[in-house]
């Protein structure tokens, strides 16, 4: 059952027992998967929204939390025949710290749970263009067979003849699920704007709604314990809030540190203390026997 305090961060319960068990070497951390997510933006009068999904309340992880579509990486996306246009893959491994193989897998999980989430195709037939209406019974069938994994996104792209918009990503920052989780995940949280003439709708069987909603105000209901966030969540919100447009997003993207974030849990007078590293507002003090503080 997801654990709201003051402000509508979400903790599991099991994490105090999990933090003292890593901190006591009774735990062996897990070993992070990659994986990519999307915070899709799309300019209103009031400047920029973003495309979030709740998760479904039953949810064992994160039930009734707020989040950007995304999901893990597909090693099948590796393959060499992806047709691409922007930043070559050398570039992008080194923006994200990575090879060239893993590059176009980051990047192809990206454009892919964009597409299997929300419904959006980041690609086009040629370099400068992308796909209009994704929501006939052709598309659906293949997009349900990306979610089952019956085909790879590589594989459905050179099928149907189409270009991976590379240029429409912008990487935003980077990180680490906490030690002390039994599923870790090593994620790149990317930005991109809504392409002109496709709209997004609930594609996701995790989550139970979907809103546009600008950064500042689901912030504020994040701060009100109205929406129940985790910490990337509520920091990639927080550093939209400055920018006017999608485009003005975009074009701070490339000059962001992408060092991972990644919890630390120390024991310090009787309690654990959990910080993120530059994100002072989810320090935890967690009492022997007690829960999050």
């Amino acid at each position: 059952m997801a654990n709201a305090q003051a402000n509508g961060q979400w903790y599991p319960p099991e994490w105090p027992d999990r933090i003292r068990a890593l901190a006591d070497g009774r735990l062996t951390p897990a070993v992070p998967k990659r994986a990519a997510t999307v915070m899709l933006l799309k300019d209103t009068g009031d400047g920029p929204a973003v495309h979030m999904l709740r998760r479904r309340v039953s949810m064992a992880f994160a039930g009734g939390a707020y989040a950007y579509p995304g999901g893990g990486v597909d090693p099948r996306d590796d393959d060499r025949h992806v047709r691409w246009a922007g930043p070559t893959r050398a570039w992008w491994a080194q923006r994200l710290g990575v090879d060239e193989t893993g590059a176009q897998a980051i990047v192809c999980a990206a454009v892919r749970e964009t597409y299997e989430e929300a419904g959006v195709l980041l690609a086009g037939p040629t370099p400068d263009s992308v796909v209009g209406d994704t929501t006939g019974e052709d598309w659906e069938a293949d997009r349900a067979a990306l979610v089952a994994r019956q085909t790879s996104f590589a594989e459905f792209l050179d099928r149907r003849g189409l270009v991976l918009r590379s240029d429409l990503l912008g990487a935003w920052t980077r990180w680490i699920t906490p030690e002390f989780e039994p599923r870790r995940y090593d994620t790149w949280f990317f930005v991109a704007a809504l392409p002109e003439g496709q709209r997004t709708r609930n594609a996701s069987t995790e989550a139970d709604r979907t809103v546009w909603i600008a950064p500042r105000e689901a912030a504020a209901g994040y701060d009100r314990g109205e929406l129940l966030m985790m910490p990337p969540t509520i920091a990639t919100l927080r550093q939209l809030t400055p920018y006017d447009t999608a485009a003005e997003a975009l074009a701070a993207a490339p000059g962001r540190d992408l060092t991972p974030v990644l919890a630390t849990a120390r024991l310090e007078e009787g309690e654990v203390v959990l910080s993120w590293p530059g994100h002072d507002e989810f320090t935890k003090h967690i009492p022997t026997g007690g829960a999050p503080a």
